[in-house]
């Protein structure tokens, strides 16, 4: 067994840090939710029907899945700071590519660039968070993270609405632009190396790839990775069917996805607050299992509404995930810590793997399961249930495992392994 480096001392506060990390994580999903509005009009300019358009979200998740192996790594061997002000950058750069694309093959592949770049905020930041704090500190800084991280997906598409509102949809990819350089000025000024020299790991392919696949046959995270996934996606089906969910069948216009978005993140940032108030007070497996039931409570309620009406309306087709977002804020941030104290010396790789896995999932369920079945409400309750299910049965998979190897301590939590 490794030990792990000490912690660094912070030149920046925790609640300035917890701001920082939070507006990070925002610009990937601000990629994804602020162009939901503008689709029937790129669409129309580039002659492009709904499920081409859906591909402007798969060619984003699969790029974005495929760096995603290489942001943690890479941030081992020279330091998360470097590896966020370069994923920034590149990210601006794209951001202006979209923004002046004539056709939808040159959006395709700036998107694309956006998806290689942007999910350093997300991924790098996970391991800052566990560079510079452990046990319950690290649980509420990861919880006031993800409280700001929640916010995105649900500004977002409420500003391509009033994007579109006085100007047309290349405006809304200048937003990123400026946003994108302002988390790049804020970051390269305040953020300090939190991976010293002395703690870094060289990034010799060999090694690296011996490394990922002791991460990826590990069976204790396959089990976290799977359920952490899962429960994203019993989510994330209705976040990438949005457009059609919104405009389809709640008859909404494109000023109004805010009636879809704000119920649900709103429930995520009350699940990061409620997740945050009780480290250290409530056990973190407790805490998963009562998350796992409040997205159990709103399957339910979600197939009661849809059998009950054959015209969903705001607000009741979307109260519902409100719950099940409340319920996934309460999981994550116990299930992801556990796999970053999995591998001390390794963590930015072990955020990259989870990453990686999760983000494959979503880009299946954005490009071929969400076109397929998103005009139709109860198959998408019905697979939304089969994926909570899954992840509650790795869930419990895992707890077995950790009360049958220390009877004496139940925990959430994972013992420190290296590779």
């Amino acid at each position: 067994m490794t030990a792990a480096a000490p912690a660094p001392s912070l030149s920046i506060s925790i609640r300035l840090l917890a701001l920082l990390l939070g507006g990070l994580a925002m610009f990937g999903p601000f990629s994804i939710d602020t162009i939901f509005p503008a689709f029937p009009a790129i669409g129309t300019q580039f002659g492009a029907d709904k499920l081409a358009m859906q591909q402007t979200i798969s060619v984003y998740l699969i790029a974005y899945a495929a760096m995603s192996i290489v942001h943690g790594p890479l941030s081992d061997a020279i330091g998360r700071r470097r590896v966020i002000l370069g994923g920034l950058t590149v990210f601006t750069a794209a951001s202006v590519g979209c923004a002046l694309s004539t056709d939808l093959t040159t959006l395709l592949v700036f998107r694309a660039l956006q998806g290689l770049s942007s999910g350093v905020g997300l991924i790098v930041g996970r391991a800052v968070i566990r560079d510079v704090l452990h046990g319950h500190d690290a649980q509420r800084l990861m919880s006031q993270v993800s409280m700001i991280f929640g916010v995105a997906p649900a500004v977002a598409p409420v500003i391509g609405g009033w994007i579109l509102g006085w100007s047309h949809w290349p405006a809304i990819f200048w937003f990123l632009v400026a946003f994108s350089l302002v988390l790049l000025v804020f970051t390269w000024r305040t953020l300090p190396e939190t991976h010293p020299p002395q703690a870094r790991l060289p990034m010799v392919p060999r090694r690296l790839l011996r490394d990922y696949i002791a991460i990826v046959i590990n069976p204790r995270f396959q089990r976290l990775a799977a359920a952490s996934a899962f429960n994203f996606a019993a989510l994330w089906l209705y976040i990438s069917s949005a457009p059609a969910f919104v405009l389809d069948v709640l008859k909404l216009d494109e000023r109004q996805f805010g009636w879809f978005f704000v119920p649900m993140i709103s429930g995520m940032v009350l699940g990061a607050f409620v997740s945050g108030r009780a480290a250290g007070k409530v056990g973190g497996e407790r805490l998963v299992s009562i998350g796992f039931a409040c997205s159990a409570v709103a399957m339910l309620l979600n197939l009661g509404y849809n059998l009950w009406t054959d015209t969903p309306q705001v607000p009741w087709a979307v109260l519902p995930m409100m719950l099940n977002a409340f319920g996934i804020a309460l999981v994550f941030p116990i299930v992801t810590l556990a796999i970053l104290d999995m591998y001390p010396r390794q963590r930015g790789s072990a955020s990259s793997m989870q990453a990686f896995t999760s983000l494959v999932l979503n880009a299946l369920i954005a490009g071929v399961l969400s076109p397929w079945i998103s005009d139709h409400m109860l198959w998408m309750v019905g697979v939304a249930s089969a994926f909570l299910l899954v992840a509650w049965s790795f869930w419990r998979w895992e707890a077995r495992v950790v009360r049958t190897q220390c009877p004496a301590e139940p925990s959430a939590t994972v013992p420190e392994e290296s590779l």
